[in-house]
């Protein structure tokens, strides 16, 4: 199994050309990572986060996220986690944080106004104005984009928009409903998934996915990696017509 590049390393070379391939696709390159244990659970159930990557392996995700422009969360993870999305276990600057929550549900006390992180948070054209100006006071900057059928944040819409504020690559870390959504629109680029050594039996990406993906990508050029006691796999959706 080879281990050398590192995925951090393919992932640096590959975001070397950010900028070509965003003018290239019309929207920034995305990398859709998380973590899973080897039934597929990335959460014991929604709304429990659930702690799965050893310290090696989180610590290669701070790297990608100093790799990229942005990192993009949904409200879920928001809610649950109260993540702060910046660079800790690693070198490097901070991403700029990309929340998806089309009714404004994010509470002012967040990590991460509280931490004058400045978060891009993008609604859909139907959420409470007296939100919307609640959390732009916070510190947050509000966009509001189009929305699909099912009342969600349009993706298309939403990375037309990143591309457009100068956004030349863009890391997805979740929640499952927001990968989900990312892989049934064919809009990834690279994975790099942690698989830790346990069972868990909770809340798997795929059931998120369902039957919106016309057959299930293989991932090419594949790159893996031990990082103490996970595996790190790196690769290129094939989508398939």
């Amino acid at each position: 199994m080879p281990e050398n590049p590192s995925v951090l390393v393919l992932v640096k070379d590959i975001l070397g050309a950010a900028a070509a391939l965003r003018e290239r696709l019309g929207r920034p390159y995305i990398t859709l990572t998380y973590a899973q244990s080897l039934d597929g659970s990335i959460a014991l159930r929604p709304g429990r986060p659930l702690a799965l990557s050893c310290p090696e392996s989180s610590a290669l995700t701070h790297g990608l996220r100093a790799a990229h422009d942005a990192i993009l969360v949904g409200i879920g993870t928001v809610l649950a986690d109260d993540p702060r999305l910046n660079v800790r276990l690693a070198q490097g600057p901070d991403p700029q944080p990309v929340v998806l929550d089309s009714r404004l549900r994010t509470p002012l006390y967040v990590h991460l106004l509280a931490d004058r992180r400045s978060p891009w948070i993008f609604a859909g054209q139907g959420a409470e104005r007296s939100r919307q100006e609640a959390l732009e006071r916070a510190g947050a900057r509000v966009w509001r984009v189009p929305s699909n059928r099912a009342g969600m944040v349009d993706l298309p819409a939403l990375l037309e928009q990143l591309g457009g504020l100068g956004v030349n690559s863009l890391m997805v870390e979740g929640g499952a409903q927001v990968i989900g959504s990312f892989l049934a629109s064919r809009l990834v680029d690279q994975m790099v998934l942690t698989i830790a050594p346990l069972l868990v039996g909770g809340l798997r990406v795929m059931d998120h996915v369902g039957n919106a993906v016309n057959g299930f990508p293989r991932l090419g050029r594949l790159s893996y990696q031990r990082l103490g006691d996970d595996l790190v796999l790196r690769g290129e959706p094939d989508w398939k017509d």
